[in-house]
C-alpha cells in the first residue's frame, strides 16, 4: 500500500509526466485557455491513461514480452518490439470510444475541445506512461496506479496552467513576452514549483 502512494504521490507531483518530463506539451498549451476545455481535456486524459496502462500492461506481458507466450508453447519467443505498434493502437480506440462517449453526453464540450480530443490520441503523455510502466518493471496494479495518477498530475498542470493565463488576461505582461512567451515562462516556473516536492518521503 505504501509503495502504491509512493507511485500515486510522484506521477501526480515529483515525477509529473508533463512538468517533468515535458510530454503531452502541445494539448496543454493550446487547450490551457479556458478553464472549461482545460478541465474537460483533462478528464479525459485521465480516462484514457486509466484504461491504456493497465490494458498495454497486460498486452505486453502475455504477448509481446520475451517469454511471455510460453503459454503458447512459444517459450522463445520475443515480440516485444512491436510495443510501439500495439500501444499506440490501443490507445487509438480508446480515444475514438472516449471522444463518441463525450459527443454522446456533452455536445458542448465536444464542440469546445474540437480538434484536440482527437489528438489525444497522439498525446506522447498517453504512450510515454505506457512506455514509463514497461520500463519501470510495474505490476498491474501499479500500473493502474501510475496510469491514473499520471493523468491526474496532467489535468492538475493543465488547469493551474488554465486559471493562471485567465488572470495574466488582466496583467501588465512587457510587449515582448505577450501571448506565447509568458506561457512558456509560467511553464517553466510550474515546472521548478513542482520539483520543491521533490523532498516528499514515505
Amino acid at each position: 500500500m505504501e509503495n502504491l502512494l509512493s507511485i500515486a504521490l510522484n506521477s501526480v507531483f515529483v515525477g509529473n509526466i508533463l512538468l517533468a518530463y515535458f510530454l503531452g506539451m502541445c494539448s496543454f498549451l493550446a487547450v490551457s485557455k479556458k478553464m472549461e476545455t482545460a478541465t474537460g481535456l483533462g478528464f479525459a486524459v485521465i480516462f484514457v491513461l486509466a484504461i491504456t496502462t493497465p490494458t498495454n500492461w497486460i498486452i505486453y506481458h502475455y504477448l509481446l514480452a520475451p517469454g511471455a507466450l510460453s503459454w503458447a508453447g512459444l517459450p522463445a519467443a520475443d515480440i516485444s518490439f512491436l510495443k510501439f505498434i500495439i500501444f499506440i493502437a490501443v490507445i487509438a480506440a480508446m480515444v475514438q470510444i472516449v471522444e463518441m462517449v463525450i459527443d454522446r453526453f456533452s455536445p458542448a464540450l465536444y464542440t469546445a475541445l474540437g480538434v484536440f480530443l482527437p489528438l489525444i490520441a497522439v498525446n506522447c503523455a498517453i504512450l510515454g506512461t505506457s512506455l514509463f510502466m514497461v520500463e519501470r518493471n510495474y505490476t498491474f496494479t501499479e500500473s493502474l496506479v501510475f496510469g491514473i495518477s499520471s493523468g491526474t498530475g496532467w489535468m492538475l498542470a493543465i488547469v493551474s496552467m488554465a486559471a493562471i493565463r485567465k488572470k495574466l488576461r488582466y496583467a501588465d505582461v512587457p510587449e515582448g513576452l505577450e501571448g506565447f512567451g509568458i506561457t512558456m515562462i509560467v511553464t517553466g516556473l510550474m515546472a521548478m514549483s513542482f520539483m520543491l516536492f521533490s523532498g516528499i518521503t514515505l
